[in-house]
């Protein structure tokens, strides 16, 4: 099973930004944790703050993995183009937000990808990416 990981704006800045909310990990240790929960996975781990690079990586993933785990960052809020895109592939996608986005600021507790991902996995720190991905096993075994 391939999977891919993408990570959103500011999401690089892990370890670094609100440990508080976010935890001291940086992405590559982040990355690291997932590849040694799920070492029978073949990842691949992406991060761009640039949101025609994130649509560009979501399209071309199309047929090239068995799902994606998303962390749109910020443009979970905002971003259509972002949910078209994952509207437009056939791999399941399912978004995951490292803090909980419910218990936050009022904007945070809008997704506009939501409706078109497989689910959304919120507030489990870290170990939201772990989920996420046996959530997609756990769809395919289904």
């Amino acid at each position: 099973m391939k999977v891919l990981v993408i990570n959103g704006p500011n999401l690089n800045l892990l370890g670094s930004r609100n440990p508080d909310v976010y935890g001291n990990k940086n992405l590559d240790q982040v990355n690291d944790s997932i590849r040694v929960a799920l070492p029978e996975i073949d990842f691949d781990f992406f991060q761009s703050n640039h949101e025609g690079v994130l649509i560009d990586k979501i399209q071309d993933a199309d047929g090239k993995y068995a799902g994606i785990v998303l962390n749109p960052g910020a443009f979970t809020h905002y971003s259509f183009a972002i949910r078209d895109a994952i509207e437009a592939v056939e791999v399941p996608v399912v978004e995951v937000h490292i803090s909980n986005v419910h218990g936050r600021e009022d904007f945070r507790r809008q997704s506009v990808v939501a409706d078109v991902c497989r689910g959304t996995i919120s507030g489990f720190g870290v170990h939201g990416y772990v989920l996420a991905v046996k959530a997609l096993q756990y769809e395919m075994k289904a």
